[in-house]
């Protein structure tokens, strides 16, 4: 395919391509800066198939480097800014980055301190432009754009290999769902450096819609941009969407052109979706993961009510399957699709067994499909507790209890025990002024579940473990300070 900037910035060069802080650039104008800056980064010898590390908060700078290096031809390594020193050594020691572009904004004591070379962002504004310089005249589906590392929610990161094609595809199969159109304008307050954030930037330029991009998660500023502008669609996971709807004040409204609130990361309770539909705001639930270049399963906007509760349904180019199901119909979720990746960065083997023989993609979840291919997630197959002989998925679990006013947050593992192997306890975080009682909590779970499945125990905690891009770390719960209750 054509390069997709220089394709844009051809076809809408009037179109606004970025509001940050109140200033909008036009595709033309966003081409046009984003040429300069790669000149530079040219004369910096940088050149194509270089690959190059990536340390950015949503900023200016961070946006137009990323796209920067696109246009020479790098392949981009994305380095989450909320790593220790220890996990960013690995993973530039792994990834084998020539030099590391950092957004000086950012606090970057841990990075400092690994063994790579470091070019600050702003710095690259003073070199000379390359004379010699051209953009890359055309993005190969094949060839690699981006790499990003595994949240690390299990084991140890992998460098997942993402190539243009993915994101396409990716971006092709939501435009089918959502129905995108010139209004659009996509709010980007989730990181550039994860997949939800960079698939935003993406769709951008394949869709010539604008992106309101937000430095950092404010729920004010947020909640002002979707009142006062024009943005109609925001990427948000469930804890960003609970501080957002903690800030609206009763008879708010967002923007007429406002769609919907695009939800990743993980399910969402039915007391949080029915606050939606009080502050009249739409929730698209999806499905995805690094692996597939984002969503790969997502709700319409016809079906939203009727099946709450559900990701949705396989986009246009996804085929997915169920598989090893038990007598709830709940198996191991395959998928075959284009934007599934190309690999594991140095652990081809690794891929390779997550791959079946027929091309389907082994995603490590379970879920159900029901009679109109509806995805239902039941969690991770590796989080499934099995007690005294019994499956027990802890979203089952978490989807009864999360219907509690006052019950914030909601978390089931499973301990070891000499009886039955495993059972449940609960990690809960509740709301201000509320004061839960455990035998009360394992009295309500009696009464709506089948008892093996109701946590033996419930374990206040300050606040949940997350990833940056606020997932629950489930297996990090187990070190976190408690009190029982």
């Amino acid at each position: 395919m054509e390069n997709w900037l220089t394709k844009r910035a051809a076809l809408s060069p009037n179109k606004v391509a970025l509001i940050y802080q109140y200033t909008d650039f036009t595709f033309a104008e966003l081409n046009k800066t984003v040429q300069l800056y790669a000149s530079k980064l040219y004369n910096n010898h940088i050149s194509k198939n270089d690959r190059i590390g990536v340390f950015t908060a949503n900023s200016f700078n961070g946006y137009i480097a990323t796209l920067a290096l696109q246009q020479i031809g790098c392949e981009i390594v994305f380095f989450n800014t909320r790593l220790s020193e220890a996990e960013l050594q690995f993973q530039v020691s792994d990834s084998a980055v020539k030099l590391v572009l950092v957004d000086e904004s950012l606090k970057t004591d841990n990075l400092e301190r690994v063994e790579i070379e470091q070019v600050k962002m702003s710095d690259i504004l003073s070199f000379e432009p390359a004379n010699d310089y051209q953009p890359v005249a055309d993005f190969d589906n094949q060839a690699v754009t981006s790499i990003m590392y595994t949240s690390g929610t299990s084991g140890r990161p992998k460098g997942v290999l993402q190539t243009f094609g993915n994101h396409f595809y990716s971006a092709i199969g939501m435009s089918l769902n959502l129905g995108i159109n010139e209004k659009d304008a996509w709010v980007m307050t989730v990181p550039m450096f994860h997949i939800s954030g960079f698939s935003i930037m993406m769709r951008s330029l394949i869709y010539g819609i604008p992106v309101y991009l937000v430095e950092k998660f404010d729920v004010k500023i947020i909640n002002k941009i979707l009142m006062d502008s024009q943005a109609s669609i925001i990427s948000l996971v469930p804890t960003m969407l609970k501080r957002v709807l903690n800030g609206l004040k009763p008879g708010q409204k967002f923007n007429d052109n406002f769609r919907c609130i695009f939800l990743g990361g993980g399910p969402i309770d039915n007391w949080t979706l029915l606050r939606c539909q009080n502050f009249e705001i739409p929730v698209i639930q999806s499905y995805g993961m690094t692996e597939t270049a984002s969503n790969i399963v997502a709700l319409n906007f016809e079906d939203a009510q009727r099946k709450m509760g559900s990701s949705g349904q396989p986009l246009f180019p996804v085929h997915l399957r169920i598989t090893h199901q038990n007598e709830d119909n709940i198996g191991e979720i395959e998928v075959k699709a284009p934007n599934v990746a190309k690999g594991y960065l140095n652990q081809p083997d690794l891929f390779n067994k997550k791959m079946t023989k027929d091309g389907f993609y082994k995603t490590g979840d379970l879920g159900r499909l029901d009679n109109e291919n509806f995805l239902f997630i039941s969690g991770r197959k590796d989080d499934m507790i099995i007690s005294g002989g019994e499956n027990i998925y802890p979203e089952e679990v978490e989807n009864v209890y999360a219907k509690i006013e006052g019950l914030n947050t909601i978390e089931i593992i499973g301990i070891e025990d000499e009886d039955w192997g495993q059972v449940p306890v609960a990690y809960i975080t509740e709301d201000d002024d509320v004061y839960l009682n455990g035998e009360d909590l394992i009295e309500y779970g009696r009464n709506r579940l089948a008892h093996y499945k109701v946590p033996r125990e419930f374990r206040l905690i300050k606040a949940m473990p997350v990833t940056s891009s606020g997932k629950i770390l489930r297996r990090k719960l187990s070190e976190v300070d408690y009190t029982k209750i």
